[in-house]
């Protein structure tokens, strides 16, 4: 565990402090991989075990459950999201679905229909890419389709955005940031100011509604545990503060907050502390995303005569790392592009010859999404204990020879992105995420796609996949205790009706052994494409239930 001091993940206080045995059932746990028991007490796991040795406990606990064959594994952590505009998207215009241009227009108007009292319309999840003619929505399109009110649309990356007039004009000075195009989706600082105009507009009520509408989509898919990384250039210190607070007030899955503020000395650690995140991580960019041209690439586009934007250089890196680690904080940052990742890389170096390797390990500094990483880039994560927080649903989504990747990259470094594989035989931490609503929360969907990777040399098996979607979130903020049915371990699990159990590995390279019932290595649902994914029927953390489908 790291010597580090930081707040604990939020979370509802007090837990259940009965004790309850679950049994009939398959419990993933490496304490004892033919368990199909365990009992639960104050809101600690307390025991694992067979059937038979079950009996002993029964007179002596508030409630036993049936499973009726279900598995039982550790809750999944989310280690990426951003919770208020994953809530806004579920209550909000979802264009992931629109199949053409006019189809989501079509989509805007009718949206704006049924809302006639909204200050600001929101809405997101388009991707021209996908389209026929591959043309976003211009201005003039989408003032007609809102009859000229305000309407704040990104793209699926969330890294670029389309608006109206209306909206522009809340924003003084606008046309004169970077990042404003006429006739473009706007990005950059300019994407950011009409950002932050069109969420002032959201309500205090709507905002916690929106808050309550992710955590309990979460909590419905097995998710204990969600990442909240936030940042001035992302939300508002008041939503960050209160979506801790609405965590803390439970029941729902924990919360771990991050707020992505650059920072050079103790003052500004202690700034990070008072607003009661983890660390100074999560989306601090060093340059911005594929889709949108602003991931920051050593050679250019293939689709575009420029290589991105850079946010940070090696020595402002440099000087947040070491800020950080002097304070017993995490730093953390948004890189995607390779030149990004070297920049990365350089600073956490410099940093490290400031403070100490060793204590650069121990701190658990991160890199979320890392997606166009080097040999270079991930023997240096290796070295600088570097959690790489990635995204495998961003592979599914945009992966393979004729997707967004290669349209950007042409195929041949496409084919270099997301390599799960080469990550974990160096040894680097990871830990999956969706960064919804930038991707879905889908956690047996992320570690299918971790597991069935585009690019075969890049898939990780089932197992490796799933502890890092639950025991790697735990890790990632220092905690080694957790994501896990042993005992002594926080009671944060999840009830699945699903098929049966295998132990998948995506080829050869996996020994047989191990995929051998014989092994006694536990069991995890059969993700093959096309099957079905397992069905949540509980969640719990720490002892209490946050979401039931078995009652009802």
């Amino acid at each position: 565990m790291s010597d580090r001091t930081a707040p604990a993940p939020a979370a509802a206080t007090g837990g259940d402090s009965r004790t309850v045995l679950l049994r009939g059932g398959e419990v993933h746990s490496p304490a004892d991989p033919f368990a199909t028991a365990m009992v639960v007490e104050r809101g600690h796991i307390a025991w694992v075990g067979s059937e038979g040795a079950a009996d002993a406990f029964t007179d002596g606990v508030d409630e036993t459950v049936d499973l009726d064959g279900a598995l039982v594994t550790p809750a999944f952590t989310d280690a990426h999201v951003h919770t208020t505009a994953t809530g806004l998207a579920l209550t909000g215009l979802d264009l992931s679905g629109a199949a053409d241009l006019g189809e989501a227009l079509a989509l805007v108007r009718k949206y704006g229909a049924d809302r006639p009292g909204d200050a600001v319309l929101l809405g997101g999840g388009w991707d021209a890419a996908r389209w026929p003619g591959r043309r976003p929505p211009s201005r003039a399109e989408l003032d007609e389709a809102t009859g000229g009110r305000p309407l704040y649309l990104p793209r699926v990356d969330v890294h670029s955005a389309v608006v109206t007039t209306a909206l522009l004009d809340l924003v003084p000075g606008v046309t004169g940031l970077a990042g404003y195009h006429p006739e473009a989706p706007l990005t950059g600082a300019a994407h950011h100011a009409v950002r932050a105009a069109a969420h002032a507009a959201v309500t205090p009520a709507q905002r916690t509604a929106a808050q309550r509408a992710a955590l309990d989509r979460a909590a419905s898919l097995g998710i204990g545990t969600v990442h909240e990384c936030a940042g001035p250039e992302i939300s508002d210190e008041t939503d960050f503060t209160g979506l801790l607070g609405l965590a803390a007030e439970g029941p729902g899955p924990r919360v771990a907050g991050y707020w992505a503020e650059h920072i050079t000395d103790a003052k500004g650690a202690e700034r990070i502390r008072r607003l009661g995140a983890l660390g100074a991580a999560g989306d601090l960019f060093a340059d911005g995303s594929l889709g949108s041209h602003t991931a920051c690439l050593h050679t250019p586009y293939a689709d575009a005569d420029h290589t991105g934007t850079p946010h940070l250089d090696a020595d402002a890196v440099a000087a947040h790392v070491a800020a950080c680690t002097e304070a017993g904080l995490q730093a953390g940052f948004h890189a995607i592009g390779d030149a990004a990742l070297t920049a990365v890389v350089a600073g956490v170096r410099a940093a490290a010859e400031r403070v100490g390797t060793a204590r650069i390990r121990a701190a658990r500094h991160r890199v979320e999404h890392a997606e166009m990483l080097t040999p270079e880039h991930i023997a240096a994560f290796a070295e600088f204990g570097l959690t790489a927080s990635v995204q495998p649903a961003f592979d599914a989504a945009w992966g393979g020879d004729e997707g967004m990747y290669a349209e950007r990259l042409g195929a041949e470094r496409a084919r270099t992105l997301n390599p799960y594989a080469a990550l974990l035989r160096a040894g680097v931490p990871l830990a999956l995420g969706s960064d919804s609503p930038v991707t879905p929360l889908d956690p047996w969907g992320t570690v299918r796609a971790a597991a069935f990777h585009r690019t075969p040399e890049h898939r990780i098996s089932v197992r490796a996949a799933f502890t890092a979607h639950t025991r790697g979130g735990w890790r990632a903020i220092g905690r080694d205790d957790a994501g896990i049915l042993v005992p002594g371990a926080p009671a944060d699990y999840a009830l699945w009706r699903t098929g049966e159990l295998v132990v998948q590995a995506p080829d050869d390279r996996v020994a047989r052994w191990s995929t051998d019932p014989r092994s006694g290595t536990p069991g995890l649902p059969d993700l093959t494409p096309g099957t079905e994914l397992p069905l949540c029927l509980r969640t719990v953390v720490s002892g209490q239930t946050i979401f039931d489908r078995l009652n009802g």
